[in-house]
C-alpha cells in the first residue's frame, strides 16, 4: 500500500501525456512520458537493493 502515491502520480502523468500527444503538444508528451519512466524505473531499482540488501544480511 506504500507504493499507491507514486503510482497514482505515475498514471496521471501518463494520461496527461497520452491527452498531450492527441492534442499535438508533442515536446510536453514526451517530457511527460519520460518522466513517469524514470519514475517507475526508480522505483524498482530501490525495490531490487532493498532485496538484495536482506539477502545480504541472512
Amino acid at each position: 500500500m506504500k507504493n499507491l502515491p507514486k503510482d497514482i502520480v505515475n498514471g496521471l502523468l501518463s494520461m496527461v501525456a497520452i491527452f498531450g500527444f492527441i492534442s499535438g503538444e508533442f515536446i510536453l508528451s514526451t517530457v511527460l512520458f519520460a518522466t513517469a519512466a524514470l519514475l517507475a524505473n526508480i522505483d524498482l531499482n530501490n525495490r531490487r537493493l532493498d532485496h538484495a540488501e536482506n539477502l545480504s544480511s541472512r
